[in-house]
Formats: structure tokens, sequence, C-alpha cells
């Protein structure tokens, strides 16, 4: 008789613990390749096995990075404005080279 051979690793089954784990690390930005040591894991496994608490914690850090920025935006001074012009590139796609307005005539 001819015995069955698997190669490679047993499978990951995400344990509960796990998955608050990666969700909680990935909403404080630890880069991936930190939590796949804490895990034991492959790059590739992490975001096989936890897609969802990556995606969940990437949108925590952004909330938390748009909220910063809009608390910045609101004081005064020169960090107010830079914040100001930050948000509106990146969420209304201003740009410092947009072309002139047409100037109206005054003959009339």
């Amino acid at each position: 008789m001819r015995k069955s051979h698997t190669a490679g690793r047993p499978p990951h089954v995400p344990t509960e613990k796990e998955r608050r784990l990666v969700e909680v690390a990935a909403g404080e930005a630890v880069p991936q390749a930190v939590i796949c040591r804490l895990l034991g894991i492959d790059a590739k496994t992490l975001r096989r096995r936890y897609r969802g608490e990556l995606d969940r914690g990437a949108a925590r850090v952004e909330a938390k990075l748009v909220l910063h920025l809009f608390r910045l935006a609101g004081g005064k001074g020169g960090v107010a404005l830079k914040a100001v012009q930050f948000a509106l590139r990146c969420r209304f796609g201003w740009t410092e080279y947009a072309p002139p307005r047409p100037q109206v005539s005054q003959n009339i």
C-alpha cells in the first residue's frame, strides 16, 4: 500500500485572537511584514486569510489621518494652510498648476 503524502506545511487556520491582532495591528499602521513575523506566516498567507482584517485596519488608519488633517486645517498659520491645500489636492483633485481664469473684458 502506498501512503498519501502531502507536501508543505498544513494550511493556516486563523483564530479569533489572531484575527483581532491583525486588525488592531493594521489599524495602528504596523507594516504587513511585521504582522507576518508576529503570526509566523508568509505575506501571501496573511493577505489571503486576513483580507477583511487588513482592509478594516487600513480604513481605520485612513480615517485617523483624515481627522488629524482636518484638525490641523482648522488651526491658524502656515501649518493649517498647508493642511488645507493638501486635503484639497488629495480629495478634490485641486492643483496649483490649474489654468488661469479667463479675463473678463471691461469694455462696455
